[in-house]
């Protein structure tokens, strides 16, 4: 009965993470090389911005999911790394959160052009831990 939840848990483990991994490499590499070259330099740095805004909650979620499923299946050290890749993907949302200036009129201005570089660069390597932690739940650590 215990081999069954442990496989269960780990196999739905890897499953998640390398789901969750796909989605973070469509978001942060295919979708902005296609925005970039079939829109307007400004109209595609918001595309990409909103995608990875849209895109990082339901990543982090299926990443929370997948850390229980590995801790249920016994491999911890694949459950700390999806917890770890999870809290990786809430920070974009205060990565790319709308800044209030006050000595601009404006309430809240676009996040500039690092910020949204930060995001990718934050997206890709905790994508590389949740890659980390796939493999981990699939050795069964």
């Amino acid at each position: 009965m215990f081999e069954i939840i442990r496989n269960f848990g780990q196999d739905g483990a890897t499953s998640l993470l390398g789901i969750a991994v796909g989605a973070a490499w469509i978001i942060s590499i295919v979708a902005p090389n296609t925005s970039y070259d079939h829109l307007q330099s400004e109209d595609a740095d918001d595309h990409v911005r909103e995608l990875i805004k849209a895109g990082s909650d339901p990543i982090a979620v299926l990443l929370l999911v997948a850390s229980g499923l590995a801790i249920l299946g016994s491999a911890l050290v694949a459950g700390i790394a999806a917890l770890i890749a999870a809290f990786g993907f809430f920070s974009n949302r205060w990565t790319l959160a709308n800044v209030k200036s006050s000595g601009s009129k404006k309430a809240d201005q676009k996040p500039g052009k690092t910020q949204r570089i930060l995001a990718v660069s934050l997206t890709l390597v905790f994508s590389a831990v949740a890659a980390a932690g796939a493999v981990f739940a699939m050795i069964g650590y």
